[in-house]
């Protein structure tokens, strides 16, 4: 079986399947948490060497502050503990998004991360946080206006790649497979670029009950793609 190099996942569900138990939605978002570190030791024993979750959206801020508080507040606990996973699993680990909304001590842990986890190789774990596939193209889009001002860029010379080096992704492939948990079946302005020639899997399992077979499930799917390419 073949197994994709980069897979990225929407993370959906957790809210409705606490609901689903009788118990708050925080209970969901925790539980989801954990789920996230279970998957991530399955993926690289599978062989997926690039994994990048949805975490948290810039569209997410719309949600009650309750629930706001408590995610930034989990986000917190798990940047300490994915401190400790990185160096048990030679695992990198890189935030996509605008960090600069975040609580100041949110932005010292993820950088802290970033910087403890960047002489790993084993695998490639990218964290989407306050991140928006329109907004990223946006603040591409600005970087490249300023180096052309500043006489770094031409734009006779951007192509494709040009812009993808402006982009929270630059240096990471683009994902092969699309995984979205919970039933839902768009975007939701997740890797709008990235995502272009990726096979999608939507499952209606919500992401704390997705665990191995579920994701075996989703690359069996992707192995029976057939993968053309420009029409051929």
């Amino acid at each position: 079986m073949k197994i994709p190099q980069h897979v990225a996942i929407i993370l959906d569900g957790n809210g409705r399947w606490a609901k689903s138990k009788g118990m708050p939605r925080n209970y969901g978002h925790t539980m989801g948490a954990k789920n996230v570190e279970k998957i991530c030791d399955i993926a690289g024993h599978m062989g997926i060497k690039y994994l990048t979750v949805y975490a948290f959206s810039t569209e997410n801020w719309t949600r009650p502050d309750s629930e706001v508080q408590e995610l930034m507040r989990l986000l917190g606990n798990y940047m300490k503990t994915c401190l400790k996973t990185a160096k048990k699993h030679n695992m990198r680990v890189r935030v996509l998004g605008d960090i600069s909304r975040l609580a100041p001590k949110l932005q010292e842990q993820i950088r802290e991360l970033e910087q403890v986890s960047s002489q790993y190789d084993g695998f490639y774990f990218q964290i989407a946080l306050n991140y928006g596939s329109r907004d990223e193209i946006i603040r591409a889009v600005k970087k490249m206006h300023k180096d052309v001002q500043e006489g770094k860029l031409s734009m006779d010379d951007v192509t494709e790649d040009t812009v993808s080096s402006y982009l929270d992704t630059v240096g990471i492939p683009d994902p092969d497979l699309l995984i979205r948990t919970s039933g839902e079946q768009r975007l939701s302005n997740y890797l709008l670029w990235q995502l272009a020639y990726s096979e999608f899997y939507f499952t209606p399992v919500p992401w704390p009950d997705f665990d191995e077979a579920e994701l075996k499930k989703a690359v069996e799917a992707y192995n029976n793609r057939d993968r053309r390419f420009g029409g051929i």
